[in-house]
Parts: structure tokens; sequence; C-alpha cells
């Protein structure tokens, strides 16, 4: 499951501090550090307030007319709705929830309807508008988000469901089987950092790997994708380690929802690179995951940001990394600190472009930086199922 209960959680980190004991944690630069115990982390943040950001984001992004589509249907969003789909759920136990909310259910029917119709929905952005090859970046975009919104739930709920099969049929359907991107899916480019700029077809391979990796009923081990689930892992592997933090982190985060695909010394290499980006605050900086340099000379602040840190939080803890250890412990104590002590969010700025904070735009990567603090803190805390 994407989201484990609070036994497996247990386990993970018990598996961890055994290695600790071995010596296998001093080479990866972990030692134990008296930060915040989870029940007292988990106390120094509004939980409540989060969820109504998300929630509020959800409704915003269902309203709002730039995210329209056809059938009466909005896009799924890599800033917005796919995080909101991952993180809210983390949220029900603690606030006492027994259902979706209702952003929830608007979220998974639009999904469900285009999964649905995906023969007569429009791409995202058809070719006819936004020019060549729009059309099937769409596509391949929206099959990998639609198989891992729906996956999730599925994950959750513990079988697999009909309509997230289709999903899947529908994102092999579109994978490529020869050329450079054998094995990878069209992805969305408008030079935009760091999930539509060049290279991030990368992202959407880790994302596609976490879907089929948390699907219910062993359905990464069917004899019907062995083939084109070889070519992703083949895909994801490729020189791998030639490529920027921010896709190890992807592919670290992948590897612990899809079996077999790091070594546990693939892992811990790459946890031991990341590491080594941390800041002295205890977060990290998306400016040093990546070559984001743009031709208009934008150059986004420098420093520690939500999103960085809360996705490497979780990405580690996912990998086995206990939340005891020194540096994983500063940078849940760096996300319990920088939660807005009013309106629930972890400020993110854009890679792209000074926007005003607190503008529709503006918030699109606090949007992610929330969703990705929840999940790393909300993991941290085995009693918060």
């Amino acid at each position: 499951m994407l989201i484990l209960d609070s036994s497996s959680r247990r386990e993970v980190m018990i598996r961890t501090t055994l290695l600790c004991a071995l010596g296998v944690c001093c080479t990866l630069g972990f030692s134990r550090v008296n930060s915040q115990e989870p029940t007292a982390r988990s106390a120094a943040w509004d939980q409540k307030a989060a969820a109504t950001y998300l929630d509020d984001r959800a409704i915003w992004w269902k309203n709002w007319s730039v995210s329209d589509r056809d059938h009466d249907t909005s896009c799924a969003s890599c800033h917005t709705t796919v995080p909101y789909a991952l993180a809210r759920p983390a949220l029900r136990a603690a606030l006492g929830e027994t259902t979706l909310t209702f952003p929830e259910t608007e979220l998974q029917d639009d999904v469900s309807t285009r999964v649905a119709l995906w023969n007569e929905t429009n791409p995202y952005y058809p070719d006819q508008r936004f020019g060549l090859p729009k059309s099937s970046e769409s596509r391949g975009t929206e099959s990998i988000l639609n198989a891992l919104v729906l996956s999730s739930r599925d994950a959750r709920e513990g079988h697999l469901n009909a309509e997230t099969k289709k999903a899947f049929e529908n994102l092999w359907k579109l994978q490529f089987t020869r050329g450079d991107g054998t094995g990878a899916w069209a992805w969305l480019y408008f030079d935009l950092a760091p999930w539509e700029s060049e290279g991030a077809a990368y992202f959407g391979a880790a994302l596609a790997a976490i879907a089929v990796g948390i699907a219910p009923d062993q359905y990464a081990s069917s004899t019907e994708i062995e083939g084109q689930l070889a070519s992703l892992r083949e895909y994801l592997l490729e020189n791998y380690a030639d490529r920027s933090p921010f896709d190890r982190v992807m592919l670290l985060w992948a590897s612990s929802e899809l079996s077999g695909l790091l070594t546990e010394e693939q892992s811990r290499l790459i946890a031991d690179g990341i590491l080594h980006l941390q800041n002295n605050d205890g977060g990290w900086s998306l400016t040093s995951l990546g070559s984001w340099d743009r031709e208009d000379g934008y150059r986004p602040a420098p420093g520690s940001d939500a999103y960085a840190t809360g996705l490497i939080a979780f990405a580690l803890q996912k990998s086995g990394v206990s939340p005891s250890e020194k540096n994983l412990g500063k940078a849940l104590d760096w996300l319990v600190k920088n939660q807005n002590p009013t309106e629930g969010y972890w400020p993110a700025s854009s890679l792209n472009k000074e926007h005003e904070p607190t503008s529709e735009r503006g918030f699109m990567l606090t949007d992610a930086a929330t969703a990705f603090a929840v999940l790393a803190l909300t993991y941290a805390d085995p009693s918060i199922d």
C-alpha cells in the first residue's frame, strides 16, 4: 500500500534499527538524536488546518475555469489534485473521519468518468489548439495520473476495481515500445519545472511504477503485464546514477512500492547522496535537486522549501529510514516548524516565475508541498493510521 498501517510501519522501523545495529546506518551517515518523539511531533502541527487547506484547494481546482475539461470533468494535476489524492486519506484517522471528503469524491468521480469514457474524452491539451505533440503528451500524462489516483484508492480498500484495471489498460497501451523512451510515456512539456520540464517523463514513469506497485491483488505480479513492467523497470534503471537528484528521489520512492526495482545497496547509495544535499536547518532545497536554469534568467530564492523537504522525508521513510534517525528527524522537525500557523499550509515557491505567494498560481507548488509534508509527518507517527 501507499500508506502502510501502524504495524507495518513499526516493522519498517524495527528492520532499520537492526540494520543500524549492524553498522549499516553508519555508512549512510545516520545517527540517533533526541529529536521530538512522534507523538510530541504530531501534537506540534495542525492536522485540521492542513486538511482544510487541502480540501479548499481541491475545491478551487475543480471550480477553476482553467482546469475545466469536457464531460463536466477537470484535469488531474501534479501540483494540486494528485498530491491531494495521496495525502488527504492520511489525515482521516487523526480527524476522526470515516468517509471520503466531498472534494475527494469529486476527484475520484472525475477520474472514473474519464477512464470509462477514455475513447470519447478529449486530450487535456489537443494538438489543434496547442500544437503537436500535445495530444499524445496529454494522453500519456493523464493515463499515469488516472492509474495512480485509482490505484491509491484501491490500495486502501484492498481490492483492485474494474475501473482501475481499465485505467491500467489505457496506460499500458500508450507505453513506448521503441526508441530512446522505450518503457516510458509521452509526458507534457511546457518548460515548467519540475513536473513539465525537459526530462520530466522520468518523473511520470516513476509515478507509473508507484501506481503499479501499490495496486492490490498482486497486480504487479500479473503475467499479462510482465513484459511492459520489465520495460518500465529497464527505463527507470538505465543510467539512473547520472540522473538528477530529483529523479533519484522519485526512483527511491518508486522502489519502495515496486518490489525488486532497486537493491538494498542501490537504495543506500541514493539515500546517501540525497542526505549530502540536506541543508543545515534540516530541510532540502528544490533548487539543489536539478538544473532548473531558465532562458529568461529567472532564479528562485535559495534555501529550504517544504516540497523538497516533504517529498524527501517521505521517500526516505518509505525506503526504510527511521524517523528517529538524526538527519530525518531534523527534516521532520523542520516541517513542523514551517507550517503556516493560521492557514495550515507549507509554503513553497515556483521554480519558473515569481508569483504573488497568495495568488491562485502562487499556491500551486504550496499545494504539493503541503501534501508531501502531511505524508511525511503522518508516516512518521504510527499512531496516525
